[in-house]
Protein backbone atom coordinates (compact mmCIF):
# COMPACT_ATOMS: atom_id res chain seq x y z
CA UNK A 1 0.00 0.00 0.00
CA UNK A 2 1.27 3.47 -0.90
CA UNK A 3 0.80 5.89 1.96
CA UNK A 4 0.31 9.37 0.60
CA UNK A 5 -1.80 12.33 1.58
CA UNK A 6 -4.51 12.95 -0.96
CA UNK A 7 -4.26 16.17 -2.88
CA UNK A 8 -7.48 18.21 -3.03
CA UNK A 9 -8.21 17.24 -6.64
CA UNK A 10 -8.57 13.61 -5.58
CA UNK A 11 -11.10 14.34 -2.84
CA UNK A 12 -14.36 13.40 -4.53
CA UNK A 13 -17.64 13.01 -2.69
CA UNK A 14 -19.45 9.75 -3.56
CA UNK A 15 -22.66 11.51 -4.54
CA UNK A 16 -24.15 10.12 -7.72
CA UNK A 17 -26.03 12.27 -10.23
CA UNK A 18 -29.06 9.98 -10.00
CA UNK A 19 -30.77 10.91 -6.71
CA UNK A 20 -32.40 7.47 -6.71
CA UNK A 21 -29.21 5.49 -7.16
CA UNK A 22 -29.35 2.12 -5.43
CA UNK A 23 -27.01 0.87 -2.74
CA UNK A 24 -24.96 -1.25 -5.15
CA UNK A 25 -23.99 1.85 -7.13
CA UNK A 26 -23.46 3.89 -3.97
CA UNK A 27 -21.13 1.28 -2.50
CA UNK A 28 -19.07 1.01 -5.67
CA UNK A 29 -18.86 4.80 -6.00
CA UNK A 30 -17.83 5.11 -2.34
CA UNK A 31 -15.08 2.57 -2.88
CA UNK A 32 -13.86 4.39 -5.99
CA UNK A 33 -13.78 7.69 -4.11
CA UNK A 34 -12.00 6.11 -1.13
CA UNK A 35 -9.13 4.76 -3.25
CA UNK A 36 -8.98 7.56 -5.83
CA UNK A 37 -5.63 9.30 -5.82
CA UNK A 38 -3.87 6.50 -3.97
CA UNK A 39 -4.58 3.34 -5.99
CA UNK A 40 -5.45 2.43 -9.58
CA UNK A 41 -7.73 -0.47 -10.49
CA UNK A 42 -6.32 -2.72 -13.20
CA UNK A 43 -8.70 -3.33 -16.09
CA UNK A 44 -9.17 -5.24 -19.34
CA UNK A 45 -11.74 -5.13 -22.18
CA UNK A 46 -13.39 -8.29 -23.47
CA UNK A 47 -13.47 -9.12 -27.17
CA UNK A 48 -16.66 -9.28 -29.21
CA UNK A 49 -16.84 -12.98 -28.45
CA UNK A 50 -15.17 -15.04 -25.75
CA UNK A 51 -11.50 -14.13 -25.88
CA UNK A 52 -8.46 -15.21 -23.89
CA UNK A 53 -7.14 -11.91 -22.49
CA UNK A 54 -7.87 -12.67 -18.84
CA UNK A 55 -6.24 -16.10 -18.93
CA UNK A 56 -3.18 -14.72 -20.70
CA UNK A 57 -2.82 -11.86 -18.23
CA UNK A 58 -3.05 -14.36 -15.38
CA UNK A 59 -0.43 -16.60 -16.99
CA UNK A 60 1.99 -13.66 -17.21
CA UNK A 61 1.26 -11.81 -13.95
CA UNK A 62 -0.40 -14.29 -11.61
CA UNK A 63 -3.30 -11.84 -11.26
CA UNK A 64 -6.64 -10.97 -12.82
CA UNK A 65 -7.71 -7.39 -13.52
CA UNK A 66 -10.10 -5.74 -11.08
CA UNK A 67 -12.25 -4.17 -13.80
CA UNK A 68 -13.61 -6.09 -16.79
CA UNK A 69 -14.90 -4.16 -19.80
CA UNK A 70 -17.95 -5.37 -21.76
CA UNK A 71 -19.87 -4.12 -24.80
CA UNK A 72 -23.59 -4.10 -25.61
CA UNK A 73 -22.78 -3.89 -29.33
CA UNK A 74 -24.41 -7.15 -30.38
CA UNK A 75 -27.58 -6.33 -28.44
CA UNK A 76 -28.20 -3.39 -30.82
CA UNK A 77 -31.54 -4.06 -32.59
CA UNK A 78 -30.09 -3.49 -36.08
CA UNK A 79 -27.61 -6.28 -35.32
CA UNK A 80 -29.93 -8.73 -33.56
CA UNK A 81 -32.37 -8.52 -36.47
CA UNK A 82 -29.50 -9.65 -38.69
CA UNK A 83 -28.70 -12.62 -36.49
CA UNK A 84 -26.16 -11.22 -34.02
CA UNK A 85 -26.09 -12.79 -30.56
CA UNK A 86 -24.32 -11.76 -27.37
CA UNK A 87 -23.56 -13.20 -23.94
CA UNK A 88 -21.79 -10.22 -22.35
CA UNK A 89 -24.62 -9.62 -19.85
CA UNK A 90 -24.32 -13.16 -18.51
CA UNK A 91 -20.51 -13.03 -18.40
CA UNK A 92 -20.67 -9.69 -16.59
CA UNK A 93 -23.02 -11.08 -13.93
CA UNK A 94 -20.65 -13.99 -13.35
CA UNK A 95 -17.68 -11.61 -13.17
CA UNK A 96 -19.40 -9.51 -10.50
CA UNK A 97 -20.38 -12.58 -8.51
CA UNK A 98 -16.74 -13.71 -8.56
CA UNK A 99 -15.60 -10.41 -7.02
CA UNK A 100 -14.81 -8.22 -10.03
CA UNK A 101 -16.03 -4.80 -11.15
CA UNK A 102 -18.07 -4.33 -14.36
CA UNK A 103 -17.88 -1.57 -16.96
CA UNK A 104 -19.94 -1.48 -20.16
CA UNK A 105 -19.61 0.55 -23.35
CA UNK A 106 -21.96 0.35 -26.34
CA UNK A 107 -20.80 0.33 -29.93
CA UNK A 108 -24.32 1.34 -30.91
CA UNK A 109 -25.09 0.06 -34.39
CA UNK A 110 -27.07 2.75 -36.17
CA UNK A 111 -30.82 2.04 -35.85
CA UNK A 112 -31.28 2.10 -39.64
CA UNK A 113 -29.71 3.36 -42.89
CA UNK A 114 -26.75 0.98 -42.84
CA UNK A 115 -24.74 1.28 -46.06
CA UNK A 116 -23.70 -2.39 -46.03
CA UNK A 117 -20.95 -2.31 -48.65
CA UNK A 118 -18.07 -4.77 -48.11
CA UNK A 119 -15.36 -4.82 -47.06
CA UNK A 120 -15.34 -1.99 -44.49
CA UNK A 121 -18.82 -0.44 -44.63
CA UNK A 122 -20.86 -3.52 -43.76
CA UNK A 123 -23.78 -3.67 -41.32
CA UNK A 124 -21.35 -5.15 -38.83
CA UNK A 125 -19.49 -1.83 -38.68
CA UNK A 126 -22.70 0.19 -38.50
CA UNK A 127 -21.56 2.15 -35.45
CA UNK A 128 -19.04 3.95 -37.69
CA UNK A 129 -20.03 7.14 -39.49
CA UNK A 130 -18.59 5.72 -42.71
CA UNK A 131 -20.98 2.75 -42.62
CA UNK A 132 -24.32 4.52 -42.15
CA UNK A 133 -26.26 7.55 -43.36
CA UNK A 134 -28.29 7.71 -40.14
CA UNK A 135 -28.64 11.38 -39.15
CA UNK A 136 -28.59 11.98 -35.39
CA UNK A 137 -29.28 15.69 -35.90
CA UNK A 138 -32.47 14.92 -37.82
CA UNK A 139 -33.53 12.49 -35.11
CA UNK A 140 -33.01 14.94 -32.26
CA UNK A 141 -34.67 17.82 -34.13
CA UNK A 142 -37.94 15.94 -34.62
CA UNK A 143 -39.32 13.75 -31.85
CA UNK A 144 -42.12 12.60 -34.15
CA UNK A 145 -39.65 11.27 -36.71
CA UNK A 146 -38.96 7.61 -37.35
CA UNK A 147 -35.31 8.28 -36.53
CA UNK A 148 -36.14 9.56 -33.05
CA UNK A 149 -38.50 6.68 -32.34
CA UNK A 150 -35.80 4.21 -33.37
CA UNK A 151 -33.37 5.84 -30.93
CA UNK A 152 -35.92 5.24 -28.19
CA UNK A 153 -36.37 1.63 -29.35
CA UNK A 154 -32.64 1.00 -29.15
CA UNK A 155 -32.20 2.69 -25.78
CA UNK A 156 -35.05 0.58 -24.44
CA UNK A 157 -33.42 -2.59 -25.79
CA UNK A 158 -30.20 -1.88 -23.93
CA UNK A 159 -32.18 -0.86 -20.84
CA UNK A 160 -33.55 -4.41 -20.79
CA UNK A 161 -30.00 -5.78 -20.58
CA UNK A 162 -29.16 -3.28 -17.87
CA UNK A 163 -32.26 -4.40 -15.95
CA UNK A 164 -30.90 -7.95 -16.00
CA UNK A 165 -27.73 -6.63 -14.39
CA UNK A 166 -29.70 -4.55 -11.89
CA UNK A 167 -31.83 -7.53 -10.94
CA UNK A 168 -28.64 -9.51 -10.32
CA UNK A 169 -27.32 -6.76 -8.04
CA UNK A 170 -24.54 -5.68 -10.42
CA UNK A 171 -23.53 -1.99 -10.40
CA UNK A 172 -22.28 -0.83 -13.79
CA UNK A 173 -19.69 1.76 -14.78
CA UNK A 174 -21.81 2.81 -17.76
CA UNK A 175 -19.92 4.48 -20.65
CA UNK A 176 -22.24 5.16 -23.61
CA UNK A 177 -21.66 7.49 -26.60
CA UNK A 178 -17.93 7.19 -26.20
CA UNK A 179 -15.30 9.12 -28.19
CA UNK A 180 -18.04 11.29 -29.68
CA UNK A 181 -15.86 14.29 -30.48
CA UNK A 182 -13.77 12.18 -32.86
CA UNK A 183 -16.67 12.05 -35.31
CA UNK A 184 -15.93 8.48 -36.40
CA UNK A 185 -19.08 7.20 -34.65
CA UNK A 186 -22.50 8.27 -35.96
CA UNK A 187 -23.54 9.78 -32.62
CA UNK A 188 -20.73 12.29 -33.00
CA UNK A 189 -20.99 12.87 -36.75
CA UNK A 190 -23.14 16.02 -36.55
CA UNK A 191 -21.23 17.91 -33.87
CA UNK A 192 -21.72 18.43 -30.14
CA UNK A 193 -25.31 19.65 -29.86
CA UNK A 194 -27.26 16.57 -31.01
CA UNK A 195 -24.87 14.28 -29.17
CA UNK A 196 -25.33 16.17 -25.91
CA UNK A 197 -29.11 16.03 -26.48
CA UNK A 198 -28.84 12.28 -27.04
CA UNK A 199 -26.85 11.83 -23.81
CA UNK A 200 -29.52 13.69 -21.86
CA UNK A 201 -32.28 11.70 -23.56
CA UNK A 202 -30.58 8.43 -22.67
CA UNK A 203 -29.94 9.54 -19.09
CA UNK A 204 -33.56 10.63 -18.64
CA UNK A 205 -35.06 7.51 -20.17
CA UNK A 206 -32.82 5.04 -18.36
CA UNK A 207 -33.07 6.87 -15.04
CA UNK A 208 -36.65 8.09 -14.94
CA UNK A 209 -38.54 5.73 -17.27
CA UNK A 210 -36.67 2.47 -16.72
CA UNK A 211 -35.71 3.28 -13.10
CA UNK A 212 -32.14 2.04 -13.49
CA UNK A 213 -30.50 2.96 -10.22
CA UNK A 214 -27.37 0.82 -10.51
CA UNK A 215 -25.59 2.92 -13.14
CA UNK A 216 -22.54 5.12 -12.58
CA UNK A 217 -22.48 7.43 -15.59
CA UNK A 218 -19.05 7.59 -17.23
CA UNK A 219 -18.80 10.34 -19.86
CA UNK A 220 -16.12 9.86 -22.51
CA UNK A 221 -16.67 12.58 -25.11
CA UNK A 222 -13.04 13.78 -25.01
CA UNK A 223 -13.69 17.50 -25.59
CA UNK A 224 -15.18 20.25 -23.43
CA UNK A 225 -17.73 21.26 -26.08
CA UNK A 226 -19.33 17.83 -25.80
CA UNK A 227 -19.69 17.81 -22.01
CA UNK A 228 -23.39 17.52 -21.05
CA UNK A 229 -22.93 19.12 -17.62
CA UNK A 230 -21.93 18.03 -14.13
CA UNK A 231 -25.51 17.04 -13.29
CA UNK A 232 -25.39 14.29 -15.95
CA UNK A 233 -21.89 12.86 -15.32
CA UNK A 234 -20.46 10.87 -12.42
CA UNK A 235 -17.01 10.04 -13.84
CA UNK A 236 -14.97 11.33 -16.76
CA UNK A 237 -13.09 8.85 -18.93
CA UNK A 238 -10.33 9.37 -21.48
CA UNK A 239 -9.43 6.86 -24.23
CA UNK A 240 -5.74 7.08 -25.08
CA UNK A 241 -3.73 5.10 -27.62
CA UNK A 242 -0.12 6.29 -27.63
CA UNK A 243 2.54 4.59 -29.77
CA UNK A 244 3.56 1.06 -28.86
CA UNK A 245 5.71 0.78 -25.70
CA UNK A 246 5.02 4.38 -24.72
CA UNK A 247 4.46 4.19 -20.98
CA UNK A 248 4.06 7.90 -20.26
CA UNK A 249 1.49 8.85 -17.63
CA UNK A 250 -0.63 10.83 -20.14
CA UNK A 251 -0.61 13.74 -17.70
CA UNK A 252 -1.81 16.27 -20.31
CA UNK A 253 -4.93 14.25 -21.05
CA UNK A 254 -5.54 13.82 -17.33
CA UNK A 255 -5.41 17.58 -16.87
CA UNK A 256 -7.67 18.11 -19.89
CA UNK A 257 -10.27 15.82 -18.36
CA UNK A 258 -10.15 17.79 -15.12
CA UNK A 259 -10.87 20.97 -17.06
CA UNK A 260 -14.24 19.72 -18.36
CA UNK A 261 -15.89 20.02 -14.97
CA UNK A 262 -16.37 22.78 -12.40
CA UNK A 263 -16.17 20.30 -9.53
CA UNK A 264 -14.01 17.37 -8.54
CA UNK A 265 -14.87 14.30 -10.61
CA UNK A 266 -13.10 10.95 -10.76
CA UNK A 267 -10.96 10.63 -13.92
CA UNK A 268 -10.45 7.19 -15.48
CA UNK A 269 -8.36 5.81 -18.34
CA UNK A 270 -11.42 4.20 -19.91
CA UNK A 271 -9.49 2.72 -22.85
CA UNK A 272 -5.78 2.33 -23.47
CA UNK A 273 -3.31 0.60 -25.74
CA UNK A 274 0.04 0.54 -23.88
CA UNK A 275 -0.39 0.73 -20.10
CA UNK A 276 1.11 3.81 -18.41
CA UNK A 277 3.95 3.15 -16.00
CA UNK A 278 2.66 3.46 -12.40
CA UNK A 279 5.88 5.18 -11.29
CA UNK A 280 5.34 7.85 -13.95
CA UNK A 281 1.70 8.22 -12.92
CA UNK A 282 2.88 8.85 -9.36
CA UNK A 283 5.60 11.25 -10.50
CA UNK A 284 3.20 13.28 -12.63
CA UNK A 285 0.23 13.10 -10.27
CA UNK A 286 -1.81 11.57 -13.11
CA UNK A 287 -3.53 9.00 -10.95
CA UNK A 288 -6.20 7.44 -13.11
CA UNK A 289 -8.98 5.66 -11.18
CA UNK A 290 -8.74 2.60 -13.42
CA UNK A 291 -7.39 1.59 -16.81
CA UNK A 292 -9.03 -0.64 -19.41
CA UNK A 293 -6.62 -2.10 -21.95
CA UNK A 294 -8.29 -2.81 -25.28
CA UNK A 295 -8.53 -6.40 -26.40
CA UNK A 296 -7.01 -8.53 -29.16
CA UNK A 297 -3.59 -7.60 -30.47
CA UNK A 298 -3.03 -5.21 -27.55
CA UNK A 299 -2.74 -8.34 -25.41
CA UNK A 300 -2.04 -11.45 -27.45
CA UNK A 301 -0.98 -12.96 -30.75
CA UNK A 302 -1.76 -16.37 -32.24
CA UNK A 303 1.29 -18.31 -33.38
CA UNK A 304 1.16 -21.89 -34.63
CA UNK A 305 -2.41 -22.17 -33.40
CA UNK A 306 -1.55 -21.04 -29.86
CA UNK A 307 -2.54 -17.76 -28.28
CA UNK A 308 0.20 -16.15 -26.24
CA UNK A 309 1.06 -12.79 -24.72
CA UNK A 310 2.25 -10.13 -27.14
CA UNK A 311 4.86 -7.58 -26.06
CA UNK A 312 4.14 -5.40 -29.08
CA UNK A 313 2.32 -2.68 -27.12
CA UNK A 314 3.11 -3.36 -23.45
CA UNK A 315 6.19 -5.48 -22.90
CA UNK A 316 5.86 -8.54 -20.69
CA UNK A 317 8.12 -7.09 -17.99
CA UNK A 318 6.10 -3.87 -17.98
CA UNK A 319 2.82 -5.78 -17.61
CA UNK A 320 4.25 -7.73 -14.66
CA UNK A 321 5.41 -4.48 -13.09
CA UNK A 322 2.00 -2.86 -13.51
CA UNK A 323 -0.01 -5.73 -12.05
CA UNK A 324 2.36 -6.17 -9.11
CA UNK A 325 3.02 -2.51 -8.34
CA UNK A 326 1.95 -1.11 -4.93
CA UNK A 327 -0.18 1.48 -6.76
CA UNK A 328 -2.18 -1.15 -8.65
CA UNK A 329 -5.15 -3.15 -7.43
CA UNK A 330 -5.97 -6.51 -9.00
CA UNK A 331 -9.19 -8.49 -8.62
CA UNK A 332 -8.02 -10.38 -5.56
CA UNK A 333 -7.52 -7.07 -3.72
CA UNK A 334 -11.02 -5.70 -4.33
CA UNK A 335 -13.02 -5.79 -1.08
CA UNK A 336 -16.50 -7.23 -0.72
CA UNK A 337 -18.55 -4.53 -2.43
CA UNK A 338 -21.81 -6.10 -1.26
CA UNK A 339 -21.03 -4.96 2.28
CA UNK A 340 -18.70 -2.00 1.63
CA UNK A 341 -19.40 0.76 4.14
CA UNK A 342 -21.22 3.79 2.84
CA UNK A 343 -20.20 7.22 4.08
CA UNK A 344 -22.51 8.94 6.53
Amino acid sequence: MINMEKQPVFNVEPKLVNPNADDSAKRLMTYLCDIYGSRILTGQQIGVESTPELDIIYEVTGKYPAVYGFDFMNYSPSRTERGATCSDTVIAIDWWKSGGIVTFCWHWNAPKDLIDLPPDRTWGSGFYTKATTFDVQKAMDDQESEEFQLLIRDIDAIAEQLKRLQNAGVPVLWRPLHEASGGWFWWGAKGPEPCVQLWKLMYDRMTNVHKLGHLIWVWNGQHADWYPGDEYVDIIGEDIYPPAKNYESQQERFQSALSYTKMNKIIALSENGPIPDPDLMLRDNALWAWNCTWYGTFVYVTEQGRRQYSSEYTEREQLVKFYNHPLSLSKDEVPDLLTYKLRE
